[in-house]
């Protein structure tokens, strides 16, 4: 069955690691003999800065990731195939990967929205305002005062809409998340799980979860264990866990997969890279109709993306 994966940190591997290889590095969970062994059909590269980066090589540091993901990533792998445009996923043929770039924060840019518009020129499809610190544009997660959106985080999701762009909550603050849900026309989380389930604080309550149903969005399930039960491993039943239950809430026809991988250091029990992607597929056809795995896997996303 294919897969579509919401978020990957390879690329960020990839820069702070330049003697390894994408093709068949076993130091990258996201690699092309991995890709293909899962049946991953669409992978997501997310362009993350980190905030200790002085301010002045934030850009700079976006641009080597970006530089990265057309080297390393595109050039030496004829089946890895760069989405431009949301239709260029429904022209992938058989054997080819879509690779979509992403950006996590919107440090890179700073206030200067010229380097807005050159992050969408270069084919960034996914935005999130903040990782979990607060930035010119909002507050994350971690940023303890917990205030919302700037006027230019206002103004980067409707820039985001303009040019057909999802706008992530995942790192958001809860003021910040409210204020995208009131602004943004594709809003999603790409790697976030249930707080219910699990009470980390990068996971969504229900009120979230229901909001992003209700506006026709999609939540990417993580694999990361904090995020799914608070420990330092997890099997795939405790995963399912968060599945079953946003369906249970009406999220049926929300849910997706955001690995996470090459992010964190540990994971599912059995899905410890994308080459494992089709053991999970696995025990979720033993607990779900094949028609709702399919859409976990990549229906939702497939259906929901920006026209």
């Amino acid at each position: 069955m294919k897969v579509f994966d919401l978020h990957c940190d390879a690329l960020l591997r990839l820069h702070d690691h330049r003697n390894i290889s994408f093709t068949d590095d076993p130091e990258l969970h996201v690699n092309m003999e991995r890709l293909m062994k899962g049946n991953v059909a669409l992978q997501v590269f997310a362009i993350y800065v980190d905030p200790e980066i002085p301010s002045d090589m934030k850009f700079q540091t976006a641009l080597e990731q970006i530089d990265l993901f057309h080297t390393e990533v595109i050039e030496k792998h004829p089946q890895m195939k760069k989405i431009v445009h949301w239709n260029d996923i429904h022209q992938l043929e058989e054997g080819e990967i879509g690779a979509v770039l992403s950006l996590e924060g919107a440090d890179a840019f700073g206030n200067d929205l010229t380097k807005l518009r050159t992050f969408y020129q270069l084919g960034v499809k996914s935005i999130g305002l903040t990782w979990n610190n607060a930035n010119l544009c909002a507050d994350g997660i971690g940023e303890p005062r917990g205030a919302g959106l700037t006027e230019l985080g206002f103004e980067v999701v409707r820039m985001n809409n303009d040019n057909k762009v999802w706008t992530d909550v995942s790192h958001l603050s809860v003021k910040s998340f409210w204020d995208v849900m009131d602004k943004a026309t594709y809003p999603i989380a790409s790697h976030s799980n249930s707080k219910t389930i699990c009470p980390h604080r990068r996971n969504l309550d229900d009120e979230q979860a229901k909001a992003i149903f209700q506006k026709n969005g999609f939540i990417g399930m993580v694999f990361s264990p904090p995020f799914i039960n608070e420990t330092d491993s997890a099997t795939f039943d405790d995963l399912i866990k968060h599945i079953d239950y946003f369906c249970s809430i009406g999220g049926v026809n929300h849910i997706a997969l955001g690995s996470d991988f090459d992010g964190v250091s540990r994971l599912v029990t059995g899905l410890e890279h994308s080459g494992k992607y089709q053991t999970l597929i696995e025990e979720l056809l033993k607990r779900f109709k094949e028609d709702e795995v399919r859409g976990f896997a990549y229906k939702n996303a497939l259906h929901r993306l920006p026209v």
